[in-house]
């Protein structure tokens, strides 16, 4: 699909008021993006896990205004105004108005909440940026004939513009594994959405477990956004976008014949290639923690010793998600509780496993 495809004709019907309300989970990479140009399109194709009890609960409440110059709208996070929310939200709304011109018809009541704490180090904005966007579409939806709104064409379009509020918000619409970005040997692939990934899974890969480990909870000194701009000019940035590709490649038998050995090998080598890329672009930047490493180094010893097949991945900051297979999830997680909360700021780790993806909650 083009861009232009998710440009509706006008719409058919009046609708004054309404609220819907969408549940999202957030998801993690296994091959990373890093590295977008305009309009978010990324440099590389991803693959993530799509994760289940890390999501965002989005009610989008909407009436009908009289002045239809301007955006208008009220961000609320478990129960609270944040105002300072507003400028990510305009920023988000200026980039879809194309796509959804009913945007300033409307008066939007936004009411957030997520299951992970706000201060947890958990980004929010790939599970919040889709639940929203998947509202809007509901509202769209309704707006149009129903044949003009089909359930794929609603999915696509929702990932769409969820990849216009923050990149990997277009993995978390659907489950259990989800690509983003072109790939030659994944008919249907897009820069423009996220695709769920379409060839055979072995049942290794079922089920499959993370345990966040909660490094540490600050700010990141770096931001994603000014961290992927790096990536312009990167002395090593093209090598790095084809070793992407190369491990999306590698993944497509790796998940067919359930060869954890080598999926541990790849994993965790594009967790390293991400901080590395960080660490090298100019300016450099550093945002692993010494607990990063000793966890790491704590998992490479338990595995040489136990034979097991757990292994890390890491997003852009300190946090550490350690994957390991349902058969192996009640001695992986003695290990994390007996060697690895240690390491975490306050103790605190959150417990979670491949989900589904979005759902639509309806009201009594």
């Amino acid at each position: 699909m083009t861009e232009e495809q998710f440009i509706p004709k006008t719409y058919s019907e009046i609708i004054e008021s309404g609220s819907y309300t969408w549940s999202s989970p957030s998801n993690i990479a296994l091959v990373k993006y890093w590295g977008k140009r305009d309009n978010q399109i990324p440099e590389n194709p991803s693959i993530s896990f799509t994760l289940d009890a890390c999501k965002t609960t989005t009610t989008l409440s909407f009436s009908k205004k009289g002045n239809q110059d301007s955006f208008s709208f009220d961000v609320f996070l478990d129960g609270k105004q944040q105002d300072d929310f507003k400028p990510k939200i305009e920023t988000f709304f200026k980039r879809i108005e194309a796509y959804l011109p009913f945007l300033k018809n409307y008066h939007f009541k936004i009411e957030t909440a997520n299951t992970f704490p706000h201060s947890s180090g958990i980004a929010s904005s790939a599970s919040g940026m889709s639940a929203l966007a998947l509202c809007l579409m509901s509202i769209e939806k309704d707006l149009s004939t129903p044949l003009e709104v089909t359930k794929d064409y609603f999915i696509k379009k929702a990932s769409f513009l969820a990849r216009l509020g923050s990149g990997s918000a277009c993995r978390s619409l659907e489950g259990d594994l989800v690509v983003w970005g072109n790939h030659d040997e994944i008919d249907g692939s897009s820069d423009l959405f996220g695709f769920k990934y379409p060839f055979e899974v072995h049942d290794v890969f079922k089920n499959y477990h993370d345990t966040i480990l909660l490094v540490d909870k600050g700010e990141k000194q770096v931001s994603s956004t000014v961290g992927h701009g790096l990536m312009h000019g990167h002395p090593f940035a093209k090598e790095r976008f084809k070793q992407a590709h190369i491990n999306l490649s590698s993944l497509i038998n790796i998940f067919k014949i359930g060869d954890l050995k080598t999926f541990i090998d790849i994993v965790e080598s594009e967790a390293l290639t991400l901080h590395a890329m960080m660490m090298t672009s100019m300016p450099y930047f550093i945002l692993m923690k010494p607990n990063t490493l000793e966890i790491i180094n704590k998992i490479w010893t338990f595995r040489k010793e136990t034979g097991s097949h757990v292994c890390f991945t890491l997003d852009a900051g300190a946090n550490v998600h350690v994957l390991y297979p349902e058969n192996e999830a009640e001695q992986v997680y003695e290990f994390i509780k007996s060697e690895l909360v240690a390491y975490c700021q306050n103790g605190h780790y959150i417990c979670d496993r491949i989900g589904f993806g979005a759902k639509e909650i309806l009201g009594d």
